[in-house]
């Protein structure tokens, strides 16, 4: 069994008690034997379609070339269809869906472990994320129609998913959107229609030819009765604009939509995975010799953003994966390469004896603490990963108030667990360069191409500074702090389990004091309303803020580790969390120092300093 699977198992069934959730009604066709089968399968898919193929996705990058009809098309590797086919048929897409919309009602906990496996064998190939988001917008917004034809043939693999939402000239900042829609046939069965007009940017899978057919959900403005389009984010409304349109049975047409690739952006990692400019309605493929890409309106005018936060917070949380799995693909490498790499002698009390033979990697004291570092971030950041998972599970099938406690305490994670694994995984895979030395610099070890593809997880779905500004000016903050409060809550309660371990007190008594400084910044950064100075340390805090989640994760993990026989407990946990709370939380009185004072150094200093 590998590394990743023992790991998975102990978070899974000793930790989080994820076979306790077929006790629900949903889940209850389900058996941990069912659940392990599905990790079998996966991790079956991954070591045989994907994992074998990370370095060829990463060379042989997507190229475009003209097809028949003058349009640029998209050119990948064979694998990557084989292994987006094997994944389809593996019935993953559908996972957590409903029977009768050919979903296996799976747990999202499970999900989550499962498609772990596809991340850590190949990020680059990846691509099915964002069709499973697509779809599971639809089925929360969608009208019937729009769930039958446009989700039902994403789950079953025919069709692929998009999310347009950055353009050119606006970036991340989405109020500055200009793409236009102007409304064709209110009366349009699959929903009111609209011609759109604009450019989109970086949006990932936006072009290729493994499906027939790709959904794009696009924002786009409404034009007011002026002619204008309304500023600002209320003006935003969601559409479905399919590349090949299709009827109300979810046959195609035969007509080609609006939708031109304009151009692939050339990126650092993630080479595997396409990366596009799209023209919506630039007049190239004309519907019904009208330009303007047709798009149908999901939900109701102008909450096109509230709609697409359905999709985006699932996707933070999924990027969150991607860092942490590809962190942890750099930390088993770069530990197998300091067990077995020869270099170095002990350092004796007289300096090093050249007559001793050389030790391997691993017995270097700071070698060693490389590999910590590595293992409590990245083993931490997933086990976070999966509670948010196992909330997700809370939200939708527990009691009304445990499940609205879920929504509230994932509403404040979402930003951490996005952002910290994303930031730290990041390091992680630094490190496993560093522990290989000059070979980690070359494209003949893997950790190279692990660093380069994590390097993106800190940008897109919303950047480091953009989720700190969420969580310090508004999930903190929301509903009078209840959510802030909730979680202070699950945490004095590890602590006061932890307490009645000798061995877990002083590490229990520093996260108190810890949890406390969370507090007690929280409260000076919004000592009045000043926004501008409460947020002009945003990512200080959420450093010290995840920091503090972690080494509460850390305190979870070793009390259920007290009681299994799980071969990835034990002293693993107690050595990753020691190295947590000795040399990480300390960190955090630096970062909320700036947060309590209210610091505004970086906001005030004149440009010309710069």
């Amino acid at each position: 069994m590998s590394t990743l699977r023992n790991t998975l198992d102990f978070l899974l069934y000793d930790w989080l008690a994820a076979d306790r959730l077929t006790e629900r009604p949903r889940f209850a066709d389900h058996s941990r034997e069912t659940f392990d089968a599905v990790l079998d399968t996966c991790e079956r898919i991954a070591r045989e379609k994907y994992a074998p193929f990370n370095r060829l996705v990463d060379t042989e990058e997507p190229r475009t070339e003209t097809a028949p009809d003058g349009s640029l098309r998209v050119v990948l590797p064979r694998a990557t269809h084989e292994a987006r086919t094997a994944y389809a048929e593996s019935g993953m897409l559908a996972a957590a869906q409903d029977h009768e919309h050919g979903g296996m009602q799976l747990p999202y906990l499970v999900e989550a472990a499962a498609n772990a496996f596809f991340g850590k064998a190949s990020i680059s190939i990846g691509g099915n994320l964002l069709t499973v988001g697509n779809a599971n917008l639809l089925m929360a917004h969608g009208t019937p129609l729009q769930k039958q034809v446009f989700a039902a043939n994403e789950f079953n693999g025919r069709w692929a998913g998009t999310m347009c939402l950055s353009e050119p000239q606006a970036g991340s900042s989405l109020s500055d959107i200009a793409t236009r829609a102007e409304l064709e046939d209110a009366s349009d069965p699959l929903g009111p229609r609209y011609r759109l007009r604009g450019n989109k940017m970086w949006i990932s899978a936006g072009e290729h030819e493994m499906t027939e057919n790709i959904v794009h959900l696009v924002l786009a403005k409404i034009p007011g009765a002026d002619g204008k389009l309304v500023p600002g984010v209320k003006g935003i409304s969601l559409f479905i604009v399919p590349k090949r349109l299709v009827d109300t049975e979810g046959r195609l047409t035969g007509v080609r939509n609006d939708v031109a690739l304009a151009g692939l952006n050339h990126k650092l990692g993630w080479r595997g995975t396409t990366n596009t400019l799209l023209n919506f309605g630039e007049g190239k493929f004309p519907v019904d010799g009208q330009p303007g890409a047709v798009g149908y309106l999901v939900g109701q005018p102008g909450e096109g953003l509230r709609c697409m936060f359905h999709m985006m917070n699932e996707a933070r949380i999924g990027i969150g994966m991607a860092a942490t799995m590809l962190g942890l693909a750099g930390y088993e490498a770069s530990l197998d390469y300091a067990k077995t790499r020869i270099q170095g002698r002990p350092i004796g009390g007289s300096g090093k004896d050249a007559a001793q033979p050389p030790v391997r990697l691993i017995e270097h004291a700071d070698i060693r603490r490389m590999l910590l570092a590595q293992k409590s971030w990245c083993e931490g950041a997933l086990a976070l990963l999966l509670y948010c998972a196992r909330l997700v599970d809370e939200q939708h099938t527990g009691a009304p108030e445990a499940a609205d406690e879920a929504r509230l305490l994932l509403e404040v994670l979402t930003p951490v667990a996005k952002s910290w694994p994303s930031e730290n995984c990041l390091e992680a895979n630094s490190l496993a360069i560093q522990i290989h030395g000059g070979y980690g610099y070359t494209r003949d070890f893997p950790v190279e191409q692990y660093w380069r593809d994590n390097r993106l997880n800190m940008i897109h779905e919303g950047t480091h500074g953009i989720q700190a500004m969420d969580l310090l000016g508004r999930k903190v903050r929301m509903e009078q702090g209840r959510g802030l409060a909730l979680l202070a809550a699950r945490v004095q309660a590890t602590i006061a389990r932890a307490q009645t371990h000798a061995a877990l007190q002083p590490d229990a008594a520093a996260l108190g004091a810890a949890l406390d400084r969370i507090q007690q910044a929280t409260r000076a950064a919004w000592a009045d309303a000043d926004a501008n100075a409460a947020l002009a340390n945003a990512v200080p805090y959420m450093q010290a803020f995840g920091h503090v989640v972690i080494a509460w994760i850390w305190l979870e993990l070793s009390l259920a580790s007290s009681t299994t026989k799980t071969i990835a407990a034990g002293a693993g946990v107690a050595g990753a969390r020691t190295y947590f709370y000795r040399y990480e939380l300390p960190k955090i009185d630096a970062w909320l120092r700036v947060v309590e004072s209210r610091d505004l150094t970086c906001a005030q200093l004149p440009e010309e300093a710069f």
